[in-house]
């Protein structure tokens, strides 16, 4: 069983195993400023907000409160998704649009991060680069299609690209600003026990940056579904972006909730896949954190 900070440890007798009691979870009012809910409320009141949502859809379009062709019955949309599963078209569009998130998203990771701990550890990095990031970052994605579309066609390189551009610049100021709050006297201290600058970038300001990458990440990968049906609009005739914008020619509403709840679901689970691993990547991190 793998401790945490609020575990007792009862020494053993000698040649024994040590022995980990588990301390009990303080609960705390959820609703008051730093409360705590146990794990069961927790789950609760998220599973309750989505309930809730899904009895007014319900009140609003079984109750002809609102069109049909603006809010289709939930009954509606789970027919067409069934539908279009059935035929394949769906399980097609997630495959795309799943291979366009992640190369986008990881080519701008693997590029912005080196580059925004630079720029927040060296001064010099950051006068020559920062300026330059922070005026490319305000251009609208939606702009740049006919740029991206002379410079890379209309394939799939376009639409890895805008993603790419939607999220690389946002990602590097963000990285640069999280190296920045690495505090100054951590440093320091490495450099006053004699710690090379290669070995201070490297063993102490790095590992100090990890978790603010990891919020970094979790962030921006978000950033990246939303700029999905952009990069879908460039002449494509596959993905959940350009199945929404086909079903909104023809009028077919529900097939629109079937591709924004897909979306919804796939950020969703991105998003938990991040929340998921920072605690088991970066136990020490949530172990100080508690502390």
């Amino acid at each position: 069983m793998q401790a945490t900070p609020n575990d007792v440890h009862i020494l053993p007798a000698p040649g024994a195993s040590p022995t980990i009691v588990r301390a009990p979870r303080r609960k705390t009012n959820p609703f008051r400023l730093g409360g705590e809910p146990s794990p069961a409320l927790y789950r609760t009141l998220a599973i309750s907000t989505f309930a809730l949502v899904l009895a007014l859809w319900c009140f609003l379009s079984y109750g002809g409160k609102v069109s049909p062709l603006i809010l289709p019955t939930p009954s509606a949309v789970v027919e067409s998704a069934i539908r279009l599963w059935s035929a394949g078209e769906l399980w097609l569009d997630i495959k795309i649009s799943v291979f366009r998130i992640a190369a986008g998203f990881l080519a701008s990771a693997v590029l912005a991060i080196p580059l925004g701990i630079l720029i927040g550890a060296y001064k010099g990095v950051e006068a020559s680069q920062e300026p330059l990031n922070g005026f490319i970052r305000y251009i609208p994605v939606p702009a740049l299609i006919p740029l991206v579309m002379v410079a890379a066609g209309i394939g799939e390189p376009a639409k890895i690209l805008l993603i790419f551009l939607g999220t690389y610049f946002q990602m590097v100021i963000i990285v640069a600003d999280v190296t920045r709050l690495v505090p100054k006297d951590l440093l320091n201290a490495a450099r006053t026990l004699g710690a090379r600058p290669r070995q201070v970038l490297f063993n102490v300001l790095l590992p100090a940056t990890l978790p603010g990458l990891m919020e970094t990440c979790r962030t921006m990968i978000g950033w990246a579904w939303t700029y999905l049906v952009i990069a879908e609009v460039v002449a494509t005739d596959s993905g959940l972006g350009y199945r929404i914008m086909k079903a909104q020619r023809f009028l077919r509403t529900d097939e629109i909730f079937v591709g924004i709840l897909v979306l919804g679901l796939l950020g969703l689970a991105t998003d938990m896949i991040f929340k998921w691993l920072q605690p088991r990547l970066l136990s020490w991190a949530e172990m100080g954190r508690n502390g």
